[in-house]
């Protein structure tokens, strides 16, 4: 990349007389031009990120950031009368869902970063996750249209269409490329649908509904469609450059698995192996088996995906044929390797009619990790005991991490301005040098303390302008900001909400800090549980913030359309964070690293990646309460949430609000209560949300009590934030590039 060049072409173009979205069009393709020149990547292995998300955020700022010129930038088109602050209007693109997607994008731009050959594979939606909106406190979708501000960061690759071959249809993968900046010159393909009005629902909407046989078969047609595109044009390149030696596959390329969405991938190629280039389908497995690796991200049934062999057969029959191939395969091994009857139903690829594919990817892959320590262990002694009994050596761990280019540098200059007085710029480019910050010291817990002061007036503004809400003044910023899901347990939150809004109406609380709760997530369309839980927060915000007797003392604010560009603000303006699933069913989360980072203190159960925050930055430091793993483990028989509630009327009283009349009453309040007391789809209170209730309420008022002392608070955020290195995705990816790619 040329960069005088480049300043020289912003520099030349004029501003005077056009809109918006014609300066960000131009801005984008005059670094485009630079980003996209020819770039001969060395030779030897690469890896290759298959995903069916990716939740990228605004490349704008992000890349003018990578390039190294956005504080160039914003001083040449300031010259011009341009404040480069009017493009916080773009939309993002909404490829992803939460975390997994979220991941990937940090993972790709580590990797860029650091130099290793990492490319991402996955789809080109038409339209994002959806944007959300409220009316009368109830979560409505609408169709994301991010592309229409255009899409500058893609190049359309017409002439490197694939064909996806159905049973009932032919589909054209059309890729269109992003440019991934750093040392290296990585690059994300997503695939876009062509041919037919069917062919182009493949890439329509990221996870249509699969309540129904039509929407299952879309999500086969979808996982199918990204795989075989992107293992095709591996192989072929494969050959094109090598032959057909396919024995030395494995030494120039290497697949990640991102869950088990990708698992396709796996069937696609035994099959190409095999019917296209005639290897023997046991060759063409032990050469699968060097090539292939498999992260799992959550231990819940509904991402380890099973897909009923007829399904499969319906529209993929050569698929489900090797699928099945594999099940015989993988059984004769297993017999040979003396697993029992029980060791080999617990693996097999397919069982009651199902194929499972989590069982396809850890059986095929070379290595199977987890995202933190407790996860990892989860996997081996549980969920995979089988297979890690027979295999061992191929587990392993890789705590996750996140960029700190988007969620420090980008995100919060003024942190970043406060470590570059200190430490000069060298700690950009090496995350542990932050740690050497002498957090006791006053004069630096002062600046530090003035730079969150300033991140939370510009997020209350932030706030104020896309929500039309003016945030209490120095009060406490506490934010939960995730994907809607009952283990995250944001209903426990609503609870533990309504018991200080009790008793601060009551006066036992004379001497509270005034704190705002801010909640940022989507729930996906048809999960009525989730939904459920946002109208019932929207509805205790109604309650908090109309009552003239607490209403300067506490505030609830649910912001609308939770996105990346939305969580940049956020965690950079917070005081705490909130992550409060039940211990055992957080793999890892992300959101809490992105918080720690800008010095958010913890408030959590011991589950995912707090374990490991908490080691790094003291549990002194964040806010630890909530029943165990272990001792979850042992109350799944004889808790009944019933008489739990009944024995505790603090708890009955918040309780009862789904059905005393505090809230009109509505389909989504008996939702709520049938999820807590009655036997559903799971037993009542399947997440222990009333069991951790009372400690999960004692420990907001710790955080309440403490942040009255400014000095041994602002030390607590900034003992997170600096000992946040271990949780940059540069180190999880070196860990990737080290241990499993071994690029």
């Amino acid at each position: 990349m040329n960069r005088e060049k480049l300043l020289a072409a912003l520099r030349g173009i004029e501003v005077a007389g056009k809109s918006v979205k014609e300066l960000y069009g131009e801005i984008s393709s005059a670094c485009m031009r630079e980003l996209m020149q020819p770039v001969r990547r060395t030779q030897g292995k690469s890896a290759y990120y298959f995903s069916v998300e990716y939740l990228m955020g605004r490349m704008f700022y992000n890349n003018l950031l990578a390039l190294g010129i956005l504080d160039e930038a914003r001083e040449i088109f300031a010259q011009k009368g341009l404040d480069l602050n009017v493009f916080e209007d773009v939309e993002d693109a909404a490829l992803g869902n939460g975390g997994l997607g979220r991941l990937a994008a940090c993972y790709l731009d580590s990797a860029a970063s650091l130099g290793y050959p990492l490319d991402g594979y996955g789809i080109r939606y038409k339209y994002g996750l959806f944007r959300q909106r409220f009316k009368e406190g109830r979560q409505t979708e609408e169709p994301d249209d991010w592309q229409k501000w255009g899409d500058p960061w893609s190049v359309r690759r017409p002439n490197e269409t694939r064909r996806v071959e159905f049973a009932d249809m032919t589909v054209f993968a059309v890729p269109y490329d992003m440019p991934i900046y750093g040392k290296s010159l990585n690059i994300l393909r997503l695939y876009q649908a062509e041919g037919s009005a069917e062919a182009e629902k493949l890439s329509e909407y990221l996870y249509p509904a699969d309540d129904t046989e039509e929407g299952k078969l879309l999500r086969i047609r979808q996982e199918y469609f990204f795989s075989a595109a992107a293992v095709g044009e591996r192989v072929e390149r494969f050959v094109a450059q090598y032959g057909r030696d396919f024995a030395k596959f494995p030494s120039v390329n290497v697949f990640q698995l991102n869950d088990t969405h990708a698992v396709f991938a796996v069937a696609e190629f035994l099959r190409l192996l095999t019917s296209e280039y005639r290897l023997s389908f046991g060759r063409a497995v032990e050469i699968a088996k060097e090539t292939f690796n498999y992260t799992n991200h959550t231990i819940l049934p509904e991402a380890l995906e099973c897909w009923d062999e007829k399904l499969v057969e319906k529209i993929l029959p050569e698929i489900a044929h090797i699928l099945k191939r594999l099940q015989i395969y993988a059984s004769a091994e297993w017999r040979e390797r003396g697993c029992t009857a029980e060791e080999r139903r617990a693996m097999s690829v397919l069982t009651g009619g199902r194929f499972c594919m989590a069982n396809v990817a850890v059986y095929v892959s070379g290595h199977v990790n987890g995202v933190a320590e407790i996860h990892s262990r989860i996997l081996k002694e549980k969920l995979f005991s089988a297979a890690y009994r027979l295999d061992p050596q191929k587990f392993l761990n890789v705590t996750n991490g996140v960029t700190h280019r988007r969620w420090l540098l980008l995100c919060n200059g003024e942190l970043s301005g406060f470590y570059d007085a200190r430490l000069g710029r060298g700690w950009r480019n090496d995350l542990s040098q932050i740690e050497r910050i002498d957090c006791s010291d006053g004069k630096t817990l002062g600046a530090f303390s003035a730079v969150k002061a300033e991140k939370k007036r510009q997020l209350a503004a932030y706030i104020e302008k896309r929500e039309g809400v003016k945030l209490l003044e120095d009060a406490i910023y506490i934010a939960q900001v995730k994907r809607l899901h009952e283990y995250k347990r944001q209903l426990m939150t609503a609870f533990a909400i309504l018991r200080i809004y009790f008793d601060l109406k009551e006066g036992r609380l004379p001497d509270f800090t005034p704190t705002v709760f801010l909640f940022g997530a989507k729930a996906a369309g048809g999960y009525k549980r989730a939904k459920a839980t946002i109208k019932y927060l929207n509805d205790i915000a109604a309650l908090v913030n109309g009552d003239g007797a607490v209403n300067r003392k506490l505030q609830v604010v649910f912001v609308q359309n939770y996105d990346v560009s939305y969580a940049e603000k956020i965690v950079a303006g917070s005081d705490v964070s909130l992550q409060v699933s039940t211990a055992g069913f957080e793999a890892s989360g992300t959101g809490n690293m992105k918080l720690m980072m800008n010095g958010a203190v913890t408030v959590g159960t011991m589950d995912g990646a707090n374990i490991e925050i908490v080691e790094k930055a003291g549990r002194e430091n964040n806010y630890i309460f909530g029943a165990t793993e272990e001792e979850i483990a042992s109350l799944e028989k004889g808790y009944d949430p019933v008489l739990f509630a009944e024995k505790d009327p603090r708890i009955k009283e918040v309780t009862d609000t789904l059905t005393d009349g505090t809230f009109p009453a509505s389909a989504e309040l008996e939702e709520l209560y049938a999820a807590t007391f009655e036997r559903t789809y799971n037993r009542p209170d399947h997440y222990y949300v009333l069991y951790d209730l009372m400690p999960y309420v004692s420990a907001l008022l710790a955080v309440n009590r403490d942040y009255k002392n400014g000095a041994l608070f602002a030390r607590k955020q900034l003992e997170n934030a600096t000992h946040s290195a271990f949780f940059s995705s540069d180190r999880a990816i070196a860990s990737y590039a080290a241990k499993i790619w071994k690029i």
